[in-house]
């Protein structure tokens, strides 16, 4: 099988889960029908991007459309970051200021605009043979270059504020979400590296190698999208968001000093700490899974920045440990109950308010050294 069949059957397939994917995140009932529409966007755009080998076979020549096929890889990343924004923040909203993100798909248009999308089919084809001289496109990939190293490295940042904010506010498992997105953001980078090297190889004197990391890219694309279309058809309700106000605890100490504002008193933190833990003690907010420091303030009357404070600065934990330590001593509490020997792992995760067991095994395994069923066992032969 030569190299253009296999680039034909390996786009059909490409195309195919992508365009059905993106249907899927377009008709699925959910909340977040706005990050579903940014992810679908950001495929529909890698669609047309990926389908330059089944283009060809109908078209004759370079043409102002093919061209313009071609550049709407400026709006893919652009697309990527705002579909992230859009999980990790609840309250995110398009707005007149993201036009901006359509920029450099507007400048790189506007360079070619004179020597290709306004001259004759005689000089397109010339522009394109001589690609390798032709400033215009070396310009063109230099700030493709300059977009993907700027967006990965907000991208990166976004995702590391907003789980420390996660795990600073919130006490469900879904951080695990972040993790994942994290890891999927990771792979496309390591996807868009690779079309670095395609790049440099096209403008060498080696471009039939540059052709046949185009094969590889496009396998990479196929695994990556299957994986994705995995986990949107196993997980829907995968992302929980978080709220953009919410501020990390490290920016409200940094103001604080910089403002020389007043501290709390000592008397006053273990007064609030004291009602904290009888709260937590006698009513068990913990048991629900979606627990938010918010609820815990409207029941104590604390308010959520000094909660945030005492629990993620005095104590020295985020929420999401703090919380967890509650539901791993309430699951110790369970496993030692003789009358409850016959109740299995999974029941006790869920009554104790994770929703996860790869979550609850994680987090007993890091208060207790063992997974729940050893810390079950160890007890069962100490009783004998």
């Amino acid at each position: 099988m030569d190299k253009i069949n296999v680039l034909i059957i390996v786009t059909g397939i490409s195309l195919f889960i992508s365009l059905f994917l993106a249907f899927f995140l377009l008709t699925v009932r959910t909340e977040y029908r706005l990050s579903n529409s940014l992810f679908a966007a950001f495929l529909m755009v890698n669609i047309m991007d990926i389908s330059e080998p089944l283009v060809s076979l109908v078209t004759d020549g370079p043409s102002n459309l093919g061209m313009l096929r071609n550049t709407l890889a400026f709006l893919q990343i652009p697309a990527f970051y705002l579909y992230v924004l859009s999980v990790c923040y609840s309250d995110f909203r398009l707005k007149p200021k993201h036009l901006l993100h359509l920029l450099p798909f507007l400048v790189v248009n506007m360079i070619l605009l004179p020597r290709f999308y306004m001259v004759d089919a005689t000089s397109k084809m010339d522009f394109i043979i001589n690609r390798q001289s032709r400033i215009e496109l070396q310009v063109t990939h230099i700030l493709f270059h300059i977009q993907f190293v700027a967006y990965f490295v907000a991208v990166f940042v976004l995702l590391r504020k907003a789980k420390k904010l996660y795990r600073e506010n919130y006490a469900g498992v879904n951080v695990n979400s972040y993790n994942w997105l994290f890891q999927f953001t990771s792979v496309l980078t390591a996807l868009y590296l690779i079309v670095i090297i395609k790049n440099i190889f096209k403008f060498s004197d080696y471009p039939y190698i540059s052709e046949w990391i185009k094969i590889g890219i496009l396998v990479f694309q196929l695994f990556i999208i299957c994986w994705y279309l995995f986990k949107a058809l196993n997980h829907p309700g995968l992302f929980r968001n978080i709220n953009s106000k919410l501020r990390l605890v490290s920016d409200i100490i940094s103001e604080e000093k910089n403002n020389e504002a007043q501290t709390v008193s000592e008397s006053e933190l273990n007064e609030e700490l004291i009602k904290l833990k009888k709260y937590m003690v006698e009513e068990k907010p913990f048991l629900d899974p979606s627990l938010t420091i918010q609820n815990v303030s409207d029941s104590t009357q604390i308010p959520v920045r000094d909660l945030s404070l005492l629990i993620n600065h005095q104590l020295g934990q985020h929420f999401f440990d703090f919380i967890n330590t509650y539901r791993i001593e309430e699951a110790k509490e369970i496993l030692k109950d003789p009358a409850k020997k016959k109740v299995t792992v999974l029941e006790i995760l869920y009554e104790v308010g994770f929703n996860s067991k790869s979550s609850f095994n994680t987090a007993f395994k890091k208060y207790t050294d063992l997974t729940p069923t050893l810390y079950r066992k160890q007890l069962l032969s100490s009783d004998l």
